[in-house]
């Protein structure tokens, strides 16, 4: 499968020099694993003062991302090649999660747009964007941060983005549950200890281990979650019967 190719449009570049710069994020960039682009949107405002946004019609606090910047971005990159989503990234959009970061993953091209100020033009949602994700019920200043996150969640799934290449498929909520504790050298510290079954060397306690403080974890700290969890266990083993 080629590399993945990430444009992301945003009005403030500068926020994504040093997230895009360090860490997996880099690596998979040195790796050819991904290439993400990043688009000023001011490049594409053709007025004096590069202005991408404007107040509301109608009246009303604070400012929306003009159309014509936006569209012309847009459909520049898209005269170019083809592009399996164009994202939104909105308050009022569907909730990421694990499973959509997956989905996503087994892209090939997207557009990630970063909604700021009060949003974007309405006419910019109808025309040109397939899907809006928000990455939680809360307001941030803009989607640059948002796009960080989904970026970063897409691009460790890919082949070759992480050194362990089973790391990412035992993540949290990859089952579907918390993952268990994680502990490292020494084995002692300040008076607490490892648990004695990861020191043991037995890969099937281990495994048993780790499954049992998952469900425990999750059942504590995310109900919700186990729900989930057990709701679609139920039904897998209805259709297996």
């Amino acid at each position: 499968m080629a590399r993945m190719r990430i444009d992301i449009i945003t009005a403030f570049p500068k926020m994504f020099q040093g997230p895009l710069s360090e860490s997996m994020l880099k690596k998979a960039q040195e790796r050819n694993v991904v290439e993400i682009k990043v688009h000023d949107l001011r490049d594409n405002a053709h007025d004096k003062h590069k202005t991408v946004d404007d107040s509301p019609y109608g009246g009303g606090a604070g400012m929306v991302l003009k159309p014509e910047p936006v569209f012309e971005c847009v459909e520049g990159l898209i005269a170019e090649r083809a592009y399996d989503e164009v994202i939104l990234l909105t308050a009022d959009g569907n909730t990421f999660n694990q499973a959509a970061a997956n989905d996503l993953s087994m892209k090939q091209n997207l557009i990630v747009v970063c909604g700021h100020y009060k949003g974007v033009d309405e006419r910019v949602r109808e025309r040109l964007i397939t899907k809006e994700i928000s990455v939680g019920d809360y307001v941030l200043t803009g989607g640059e941060i948002a796009a960080l996150v989904v970026t970063d969640a897409i691009v460790r799934l890919l082949p070759g983005a992480l050194g362990d290449s089973e790391s990412a498929l035992s993540d949290s909520f990859q089952t579907g549950l918390l993952d268990s504790p994680q502990y490292t050298r020494p084995a002692e510290y300040k008076g607490m200890k490892v648990p004695e079954v990861l020191l043991g060397g037995d890969h099937e306690e281990v495994r048993k281990w780790r499954e049992e403080m998952s469900l425990s974890r999750t059942t504590e700290r995310r109900p919700d979650l186990l729900e989930k969890y057990l709701s679609k266990f139920e039904k897998t083993e209805n259709n297996n019967g």
